[in-house]
């Protein structure tokens, strides 16, 4: 799937495939994208990221059964980040789900959508009726410390100032779209789902007010600040323990797709779990071994090279008792430390929204 805002892109954007979307890595260099994602605000094609809509009369029981967070209650003012699992506790995906007056609308993450499609309709026992939208609808987000303020002069001051997670319907240039304060980075966040033949003009007047930032400048924020970022983090059959996005799951609720699988490794405890560290000038590969006074104790999951941190930042999944912030590790024979998240402070978390 090619981005719908390819042809409003600048010739010498970067591309990537990632899963079944291919989507803008770079636009001027990581550098400068993470520094304005950071400092001041940044606008982001989220095409990548597939709508799907759940409708008819039992949309919300099939919803409530196949989202690990309880959306029963999910009204068209809020939306509300979940798991989805498969049987065996193991993570389909990670959607953001929009209240809506027929039912529901997914947001998938990026590159993702067509594995979660299946999904769904492989688990449609109450035949609800599940539509494709993105032949339709797209995402563009925005996010940064100064975010708020572009959302008053694109849009409308009083949008800036939503609760977290509170969506409106609001119209932009005589077009109906959805606006939600959401986020990805720890920074203000906000998102707006917009028709296709709509995108690029909302894409091009938002970069009068900002730079835009792609794909690599976004999950190295994403990743300073522990957001997980599921395909990097899933592979291998781990479960959501081992990952640590517990908080993406209700486990109080009646029945959920692999709330059995959950439960049984909470109350196992065995297992890894996913820790942070910070060390060194290279970059390991995904799986380089992690080691602990010379013992093989765990491996790398991703590593990146943090402009924020000016150091490698990476995550390693290890034996649980080793899952703790402080402790000296060796990859590939350099010496790293274990953090705790977030693993830098963003600056929305000390400027208010005026």
């Amino acid at each position: 799937m090619t981005t719908v805002l390819a042809h409003a892109h600048p010739g010498d954007t970067v591309y990537g495939q990632v899963g079944d979307a291919s989507v803008p890595l770079r636009f001027a260099g990581l550098s400068a994208e993470y520094q304005v994602l950071r400092d001041r605000a940044a606008v982001l094609d989220l095409s990548g990221h597939r709508l799907i809509e759940i409708s008819g009369p039992a949309a919300v029981d099939f919803a409530q059964r196949l989202l690990a967070r309880d959306v029963e209650y999910l009204t068209s003012e809020r939306c509300m980040m979940s798991l989805v699992l498969d049987d065996a506790g193991q993570v389909v995906d990670q959607v953001l789900a929009f209240g809506r007056e027929n039912g529901l609308l997914l947001e998938s993450s990026v590159g993702a959508g067509t594995r979660l499609i299946e999904h769904l309709r492989a688990n449609n026992d109450e035949g609800v009726e599940i539509t494709d939208r993105s032949g339709d609808l797209t995402v563009l987000g925005l996010e940064g410390p100064y975010a708020w303020g572009v959302v008053g002069r694109l849009i409308d001051g009083e949008l800036a100032s939503l609760p977290f997670e509170a969506v409106s319907d609001t119209v932009w240039n005589d077009v109906e779209i959805i606006f939600a304060r959401t986020g990805f980075t720890g920074e203000y966040g906000y998102q707006m789902i917009v028709p296709i033949e709509s995108a690029a003009d909302l894409w091009r007047a938002a970069l009068e007010h900002v730079a835009a930032a792609g794909q690599e400048a976004l999950e190295l924020a994403m990743l300073e600040v522990r957001q997980p970022i599921p395909r990097l983090e899933t592979a291998g059959g781990v479960n959501v323990i081992e990952i640590g996005a517990n908080w993406l799951v209700d486990v109080t609720k009646d029945e959920f797709v692999g709330k059995e699988a959950v439960l049984a490794a909470f109350e196992s405890g065995q297992g890894r779990r996913t820790v942070g560290f910070s060390g060194g000038d290279t970059v390991p590969e995904p799986g380089a071994r992690v080691l602990a006074g010379g013992e093989d104790v765990g491996e790398v999951v991703l590593a990146v090279r943090s402009v924020g941190l000016g150091a490698t930042l990476g995550l390693a999944r290890v034996d649980a008792e080793l899952a703790a912030a402080g402790l000296e590790f060796t990859v590939e024979g350099v010496d790293v430390t274990t953090l705790t998240s977030p693993y830098i402070v963003p600056k929305s978390w000390s400027i208010p929204i005026i």
